[in-house]
């Protein structure tokens, strides 16, 4: 009867952190198939990561932000110090060897992971998944025009060579 109490007390939230970890987890995933440097498992943890702060922090100012009325607590101010350490986590990816940066895209994924993470905890269910389609279906196609421009130099390449 307890685990009934809980779900019933918790099941929004722990739907959100489910769901976090899923979305995580196919995020992972098309960055693991492509042998890049984070993969499944950093951004199945960065997403539940942010999620989980966010319900804490937006529950902890509706438990404790009326302690005091002459303190006033902002529900959001958390986000702002986790987009800080994902900015740190990225950072860890960049790599530079002379000329060439690598991991800048997983930088970018691990910030995105992050928002989604983020996002998922306010609740933002409809607006987060829209955001991973748009972004998954136009990196696809992103992916199919850089293939399509480099194939086109390349062959301009070889009819200049004699």
């Amino acid at each position: 009867m307890a685990i009934v109490g809980l779900f019933q007390e918790y099941g929004e939230y722990m739907f959100r952190i489910f769901l976090s970890a899923i979305l995580g987890f196919l995020i992972g995933l098309d960055r693991e198939f492509k042998n890049k440097p984070a993969g499944v498992k950093t951004y199945m943890y960065v997403t539940v990561a942010c999620t989980l702060l966010t319900i804490l922090s937006i529950v902890g100012v509706e438990k404790y932000g009326e302690i005091n009325h002459l303190v006033r607590m902002d529900p959001l101010r958390l986000a702002a110090q986790i987009v800080s350490g994902l900015g740190f986590l990225g950072a860890g990816v960049i790599l530079k060897d002379g000329f060439q940066i690598r991991g800048l895209t997983s930088a970018a994924m691990i910030l995105f992971s992050g928002g989604v993470g983020i996002g998922i905890g306010v609740g933002f269910y409809e607006v987060v998944i829209f955001a991973i389609i748009v972004a998954w279906l136009l990196a696809k196609f992103g992916e199919k025009l850089e293939r399509r421009m480099e194939k086109r130099i390349k062959q301009q390449q070889e009819n200049k060579t004699p």
